[in-house]
C-alpha cells in the first residue's frame, strides 16, 4: 500500500465532509476523535475558504436551538479534464466533490495543420464545455491534461510521435496563460491507469500493469498505489519494446489478413483461417509480452483497456489461457478488462488534477483526491463528437 503521512485537521474536516455529508461541530469531534476546539479552529479556516457552507439543521427533539450544521460546498469550484488524442478530445468537468458534472468529445482536433492550431483548438473546446455547462472560466481551480507523449513535471512534451508538432513545448505553461489556473499534464496511457486504479476495475490493488490495445500497444503502471514515471518521466513506455511485431517507434500494430483489427477479428469470426492464425499469433505474443512485463513487476492485476479489450471470446478469454504457459509459475496473476473504455484517460486526467494541484482546488496542501463519480457516457453529437479516441473496436 502507498505510505502517506497523517492529514491535517483542516483537512481531515474537510474530507469528512466531503465524503460523508453534513455535520455539526459535536458530529466531527466525536467522528474524528479530535477536540471540539480543534474543529472549531477548522471550521473557521474552511468557512473562510468558501468551502463549506451552513447546512439544514436538524431538531433533535430536545429543548433550545438546533446545533449549526455545515457541508461541504462542492460547486465552489470546478476542475477539467481533458484528454487529447489522435482523432479526438474529451472533456471532462467535475466539482470539488469529484462529481462529474458535463463531459464531451469533439472531433477536428487533429485536423488542425500545426501545432499552435491544435492547442487554440484544445483551448476552444475546454471553453465551450465550461459555456455549455454554464460554469464560469473563473471558477476553474485546476485543469489536468492527458495526452499521447512523454510529458515531464512542469508540462513540456518532451517527445510525442503521435502529435510532434508539440514535441518540446510546454503545454502546460500554454494552458495555465490560457485559463489562469494551474496545469497538471501527463501521459495519457499512464493517466488512463489512474483512473482504473481510482475509480474503475483496479480499486482494490496496489500494482498494476495497464496495457492499452488498440491501434498500437503503450502501457501505464501503477506501483505502491501511484502512478510510475521514473526519471525521464518514461516509466512504461515499453509497449513498442516489449511485443514483437510492432512499429518500434510508434508501437502502431500491423495486419497481414486484412487492414484493420475490426476487419481480421470479423474474418476469424467468419472461420476465415488466415485470419484466424493471424490472431492466434497476436494473442500468443501479446501474452509473452505480459508475461515479459510481470516477471518485470510482479503486479497484481493486468487491465486491459484500448479498443480491443471489449473482444471477450476473441481476445480476452484466449489472452487468458494462454498467459500461464508462458510464465510457467504456481500462481495466477488476473486479466481484467478496463472498465472505463474511451473515458479513461480524461477521468484520469481529472484524478490527476486533484492529486498534483491539491492546494490549488481545496486551500489545503493535504487533501486527497476525491471519489470520481462519472456520467453515463455522452451521446454523439453531430458534427463536433467521435465515439473513440482513435482506438478500433473488433
Amino acid at each position: 500500500m502507498a505510505v502517506t503521512r497523517p492529514l491535517s485537521i483542516v483537512a481531515r474536516c474537510a474530507l469528512q465532509l466531503r465524503d460523508a455529508g453534513p455535520a455539526t461541530v459535536n458530529d466531527l469531534s466525536r467522528s474524528l476523535e479530535i477536540s471540539r476546539t480543534s474543529v472549531e479552529n477548522a471550521v473557521t479556516v474552511l468557512s473562510d475558504s468558501g468551502l463549506i457552507a451552513d447546512a439544514p439543521a436538524q431538531n433533535g427533539g430536545g429543548a433550545g436551538r438546533p446545533a449549526r450544521r455545515y457541508s461541504f460546498h462542492a460547486a465552489a469550484g470546478t476542475v477539467v479534464g481533458v484528454d487529447i488524442g489522435v482523432a479526438s478530445l474529451r472533456v471532462v468537468l467535475a466539482d470539488l466533490a469529484g462529481l462529474v458534472i458535463a463531459q464531451r468529445s469533439y472531433s477536428g482536433v487533429a485536423a488542425q495543420s500545426d501545432g499552435a492550431s491544435k492547442l487554440a483548438a484544445v483551448i476552444d473546446c475546454v471553453r465551450r464545455t465550461l459555456i455549455d455547462a454554464s460554469i464560469p472560466a473563473s471558477k476553474v481551480r485546476a485543469v489536468g491534461v492527458s495526452l499521447p507523449g512523454i510529458v515531464d513535471d512542469a508540462g513540456r512534451v518532451t517527445t510525442s510521435v503521435v502529435i510532434p508538432e508539440w514535441s518540446g513545448i510546454d503545454i502546460g505553461s500554454q494552458l495555465r496563460h490560457a485559463f489562469g489556473c494551474p496545469v497538471a499534464v501527463d501521459n495519457g496511457v499512464r493517466l488512463a491507469a489512474v483512473a482504473e486504479h481510482h475509480l474503475g476495475v483496479a480499486q482494490l490493488v496496489d500494482d498494476v500493469i495497464y496495457l492499452s490495445v488498440g491501434n498500437r500497444i503503450a502501457m501505464g503502471l501503477i506501483l505502491g498505489g501511484r502512478p510510475r514515471r521514473g526519471i525521464h518521466n518514461a516509466a512504461g513506455d515499453i509497449g513498442r519494446l516489449a511485443f514483437r511485431g510492432l512499429n518500434t517507434e510508434t508501437g502502431q500494430i500491423s495486419w497481414r489478413s486484412a487492414s484493420t483489427a475490426a476487419e481480421v477479428f470479423a474474418l476469424a469470426r467468419g472461420d476465415d483461417p488466415a485470419a484466424q492464425q493471424e490472431l492466434d499469433e497476436f494473442i500468443d505474443e501479446l501474452a509473452h509480452g505480459i508475461a515479459t512485463l510481470t516477471m518485470t513487476v510482479d503486479p497484481a492485476m493486468i487491465v486491459i483497456g484500448g479498443g480491443l479489450s471489449a473482444a471477450h471470446e476473441q481476445l480476452l478469454d484466449p489472452l487468458r489461457a494462454a498467459l500461464p504457459g508462458h510464465l510457467g509459475l504456481p500462481f495466477h496473476v488476473p486479466i481484467a478488462e478496463a472498465r472505463l473504455g474511451a473515458e479513461a484517460a480524461a477521468h484520469g486526467a481529472v484524478v490527476h488534477a486533484f492529486q498534483r494541484q491539491a492546494a490549488e482546488v481545496y486551500g489545503i496542501d493535504d487533501m486527497p483526491a476525491p471519489p470520481i463519480t462519472p456520467l453515463p457516457p455522452e451521446p454523439v453529437r453531430t458534427g463536433t463528437t467521435t465515439a473513440e479516441n482513435n482506438e478500433e473496436k473488433p
